[in-house]
């Protein structure tokens, strides 16, 4: 039974349903519906009545608008409750404000199709669900359990005890015969107990989760949160590549400049050789201070955009490539040009490290839609992302913009690294 995650599985095992604590977890989950149907029937029922009869007045609006949003703990309550019968998660069917502040929240709230389905709820739970809850609690549970402890009624009833209110014994046979009638009904009433628990969670989830709609709405909210994450990500790349140019690197060109002037002024010597040391230094430091910026953000691709970037990248390959690049693709986001750059430049080290090639090829060309950018080699094959190469890690940055990273590679090649990243110009 440990792979059970509902009642309703559980009940599907048939007898060792009988043996696990689905049959008590059930019972307890109808239990605790009066714990909280109780409280919020009074809650429900003083809000409604002061709201009323206050009516219009300044104290009255405030507690009915208060009475709208009763539903929303009410519901959260409810939903922690569902584990009892069910595993699953039950999400919030709520949006996240966009501002922060109670105003920004109530104001989303009270425009939720969710707020008003949880306010349904909740006077559906604390007018009527709690008591048919006990009600099948007391049915299923309760009259076994009277027939069970019909000796000890008997016991402490002066010689006679009625069970369950509805018949009277007076003998202990008639007692014994009571209780073997219970344990036999006990295990007979928990799969029904069951059922009705399960029924019940279900319509609480199917009336405090969220919906298809509210689904998609929640995953177009989360598309465009992280679309605005990678622009503040490549917008604060550009602003340390900016600092890095204009600054360390002018600082360090000066430096270099300071260096050789000092070095050509003095005489041969020991400290003109510590010069020509310090020099050279400063004149590597500067290389890979460059390298750096370029690896950041390329001028070049700011300067000429992506076609020219990735002719710059082909020339710089060790391995000779062969470019197919629509000359004419259209300026596209920053992000997403600056993914293809990238992806084009680790896809031809790789290409210069690990395949053995003797050639590779680079296409790029946009459809109206999307940039689509094939990577070919003719070396031995067999790439695998998992071998630490840098595919994964492009296959996560493709993926953030919500493209995709095919790799064919046979053993024997060839190899072909395709990039799909959907844009507009």
């Amino acid at each position: 039974m440990d792979d059970a995650r509902s009642t309703w599985q559980a009940l599907s095992h048939g007898r060792r349903y009988l043996r696990s604590a689905w049959p008590w977890r059930s019972a307890g989950y109808l239990a605790a519906s009066a714990l909280t149907g109780i409280p919020l029937l009074l809650a429900l029922v003083l809000l409604a009545g002061a709201g009323a009869a206050l009516g219009v007045v300044l104290v009255g609006l405030p507690l009915l608008a208060l009475l709208g949003l009763a539903g929303i703990p009410a519901a959260a309550v409810e939903r922690r409750r569902l584990r009892l019968v069910d595993t699953e998660p039950a999400p919030s069917p709520h949006r996240t404000p966009a501002e922060p502040g109670l105003a920004a929240w109530a104001r989303l709230r009270y425009r939720e199709q969710a707020t008003w389905r949880e306010l349904g709820y909740a006077f559906l739970h604390g007018f009527l669900l709690w008591w048919v809850d006990l009600c099948a609690l007391g049915f299923f549970l309760g009259l076994p359990l009277a027939l069970l402890t019909a000796p000890l009624q008997l016991a402490l009833g002066d010689g006679e005890a009625r069970i369950a209110k509805l018949w009277l014994i007076t003998t202990y046979p008639q007692a014994f015969a009571t209780a073997a009638a219970g344990a036999v009904l006990l295990p007979a009433l928990l799969f029904p107990l069951g059922s009705f628990a399960g029924a019940r969670a279900a319509l609480t989830r199917a009336l405090l989760t969220p919906r298809e709609h509210e689904l998609e709405g929640r995953l177009d909210e989360v598309t465009r949160s992280r679309a605005r994450l990678v622009d503040a990500f490549e917008a604060e790349r550009r602003r340390i590549e900016r600092d890095l140019h204009d600054g360390a690197q002018q600082r360090l060109v000066a430096l270099t400049m300071s260096l050789g002037i000092a070095r050509l002024d003095t005489p041969p010597g020991p400290l003109a050789d510590q010069l020509a040391a310090a020099h050279e230094e400063a004149g590597k430091v500067l290389a890979e201070l460059r390298e750096l910026i370029h690896g950041i953000h390329p001028q070049v691709l700011t300067d000429y955009g992506l076609p020219g970037a990735l002719e710059d990248v082909a020339e710089r390959s060790a391995v000779p490539v062969d470019t197919d690049i629509d000359t004419a693709l259209p300026r596209l986001p920053e992000s997403v040009e600056a993914a293809a750059y990238f992806g084009v430049c680790e896809a031809l080290a790789n290409v210069g490290k690990h395949s053995g090639a003797a050639r590779a090829a680079v296409a790029a060309r946009h459809t109206g839609s999307a940039l689509l950018i094939d990577v070919r080699d003719d070396g031995r094959g067999g790439a695998d992302p998992g071998a630490g190469s840098g595919l994964t890690g492009l296959a996560d940055r493709i993926a953030v913009l919500d493209g995709t990273l095919t790799i064919t590679s046979p053993p024997g090649g060839p190899t072909v690294l395709s990039l799909e990243i959907p844009c507009t110009p």
